[in-house]
């Protein structure tokens, strides 16, 4: 059978207008660092032609050397701003840093992604193939929920999660905010996309 983590990892189950707060486990993830602007940086559009190369490579490998098929996961990403109104009120794309990721099942190990980068490498290898390293992540305690509609139309639900919720529930914002894409932009209308808007959080000592 071909398994799909996103049907059996509570981290990727989120309701829209439902803020929530879960323990999201440690998972590992493809992953390329850039800065600026998704729409129009050269080195995010590089950054995914490297990533998912790499990904199927992986899946395909799991499924003939282990027996083990699976779904690629959707693509996701870590944003940051020196300033973080950078997210909310201004929303200035060209001042975000960004970590473009995809998460792999914990049965790929270390071997399997070197080869299978090894392999992407062969023949006609992407520019940032170089830039593509193999982490684990770990988010510990956060808050997040289903956003459905354009990107750029975030703003209102990141401000009730930010400055609302996350206050109002003894929390505090401790780590980059996650956007999980669970939708295909080339595919799907913008009004239609569903986005996981997750933010790590602590609570805050009484």
């Amino acid at each position: 059978m071909k398994v799909d983590l996103k049907k059996e990892l509570d981290s990727y189950r989120a309701r829209r207008g439902e803020l929530r707060v879960l323990d999201v486990p440690a998972a590992s993830y493809l992953m390329v660092d850039g800065h600026g602007d998704p729409n129009t940086a050269p080195e995010y559009a590089a950054a995914l032609a490297a990533l998912y190369p790499v990904a199927y490579k992986l899946k395909f490998a799991s499924k003939r050397e282990l027996e083990r098929d699976y779904v690629v996961m959707p693509l996701e990403a870590l944003w940051w701003a020196d300033d973080m109104a950078a997210f909310t009120s201004a929303r200035d794309k060209s001042r975000w840093h960004w970590t473009a990721m995809i998460l792999v099942p914990d049965w790929i190990t270390r071997e399997m992604y070197d080869a299978a980068v090894a392999e992407v490498g062969r023949k006609d290898p992407p520019a940032s193939l170089g830039r593509v390293r193999l982490e684990v992540l770990h988010e510990g305690l956060c808050v997040q929920t289903l956003h459905v509609g354009s990107y750029d139309d975030e703003a209102p639900v990141l401000e009730e999660m930010h400055e609302r919720f996350i206050p109002g529930a003894g929390l505090r914002m401790t780590g980059r905010h996650h956007e999980i894409y669970l939708s295909d932009p080339r595919r799907v209308e913008p009004a239609r996309l569903r986005t996981i808007l997750r933010q790590p959080v602590a609570r805050v000592a009484s």
